[in-house]
């Protein structure tokens, strides 16, 4: 019973998956093979992303870590928050597991905030398709308003939560 509640969520949509599967058979076969699909991208990107991080836990010292992210980086933990989240490739899945390295590590919370929003808005790629599609005054417009949401919202996450609540930390991390 302790592991129907564990996995509560993936239960009660495998169930209704079924349901959808004998409600209506084209459908259902179409939905579990997109959640097929789904699962082998998602297996085939996380692990690499996951040795990515425990690099990342591992080769960047501490120190240069709050140096360019902490609470005293200013206007530098923006830029590298920036650049962390403009270069990046991938789903929104994979900067969770970054934002957790980040947070341990000692970075801001308002900087990890303003990395996670600009991995869903102004990533390069999205940039540059939002830019073959809608022109650069679209682009220029939706970029710059959701960076200052971001930020916006990065600083009110800082005041409103402790960084040490939102990371449990586990006995075998190896922080420098």
């Amino acid at each position: 019973m302790a592991i129907i509640k564990r996995f509560r969520a993936l239960t009660i949509l495998s169930i209704i998956l079924l349901g959808l599967t004998w409600i209506s058979p084209d459908r259902g076969t179409n939905a579990l093979s997109l959640t097929g699909d789904s699962l082998i991208d998602m297996f085939s990107l996380l692990p690499p992303i996951l040795v990515l991080v425990g690099l990342i836990d591992q080769w960047v010292d501490k120190k240069v870590l709050i140096k360019f992210m902490g609470d005293d980086s200013k206007f530098l933990g923006v830029i590298v928050a920036l650049l962390l989240g403009g270069l990046a490739a991938g789903p929104m899945y994979i900067a969770f597991p970054i934002a957790i390295t980040l947070l341990k590590k000692g970075a801001n919370i308002r900087y990890v905030v303003f990395f996670l929003g600009v991995w869903t808005t102004a990533k390069l790629p999205i940039v540059l398709f939002e830019v073959a599609a809608f022109g650069w005054q679209y682009t220029f417009i939706h970029v710059s308003v959701g960076l200052i949401f971001f930020y916006f919202v990065g600083v009110f996450f800082e005041k409103r939560f402790d960084p040490k609540t939102l990371v449990k930390e586990d006995i075998t991390s190896n922080d420098k």
